[in-house]
């Protein structure tokens, strides 16, 4: 195996195969000591979080092919903390994005003039650059197309694609009693046509969710839901 990019979460190596292995790490996202899924540094290492962050990405990703959704994913070994995915072409230098059902997080500090933190969004989907450096600017549908980064007919997609995922992870975590606040997605282009696909991960480290309305932390939220998987 040959490591290609050594990330804040997972290192990728690119396998003989041409297919890729993501190593998950038990680094998580935030500053200071506390957890933030949208921190661009690492903010503490936490025992046991790449493996409760594999099982629960082979659990949607594969809940999202049985539903007909395009991922990267092709397989995971628990017990090495490792995934399988074929390999995908990013947009740009990577973009994430943010499905809000509630007004928390950046979201809420950027226009907390507008409206009260918590108050429902109705799923309205937000696109970043993933740019540490830049704080990973919120980037709009004009932009992406003028920049050469998203046709408007891709982000027609992006925005359809990211609206369905979400709203079937929702509806898993509601299943447990559980309400998803926001959750980031990867997206990049798969195969021959390069079909708009899902990538990276879909782990506690990257939602907010909430029970009886106390926020649940990554390695409990792995409890709630593979509780018997």
């Amino acid at each position: 195996m040959k490591l290609t990019y050594e990330g804040k979460t997972k290192n990728v190596y690119e396998l003989e195969d041409g297919n890729y292995l993501l190593q998950f790490k038990d680094d998580v996202t935030g500053e200071d000591g506390v957890f933030d899924p949208g921190a661009n540094t690492v903010g503490l290492t936490i025992e046991g979080a790449g493996q409760t962050g594999l099982r629960l990405t082979k659990y949607f990703f594969e809940l999202l092919e049985d539903k007909g959704i395009p991922t990267h994913y092709v397989s995971a070994n628990v017990q090495e903390n490792t995934m399988i995915v074929k390999p995908a072409k990013i947009f740009g230098n990577g973009l994430e994005v943010i499905c809000r059902y509630r007004a928390v997080g950046s979201f809420y500090r950027r226009y907390g003039a507008y409206c009260e933190e918590g108050q429902p969004l109705d799923g309205f989907i937000e696109v970043t650059l993933k740019d540490d450096e830049r704080q990973d600017p919120p980037i709009s549908e004009d932009a992406l197309a003028m920049l050469g980064i998203l046709t408007y007919e891709e982000y027609r997609q992006l925005k359809e694609l990211a609206g369905k995922i979400g709203g079937i992870v929702k509806d898993a975590l509601s299943e447990r009693g559980i309400e998803l606040y926001d959750i980031k997605f990867e997206f990049g282009r798969v195969g021959a046509n390069g079909k708009m696909t899902l990538i990276d991960e879909i782990s506690g480290g990257n939602m907010r969710a909430y029970k009886n309305g106390q926020y649940i932390e990554p390695l409990e939220l792995g409890r709630l839901m593979l509780n018997g998987e």
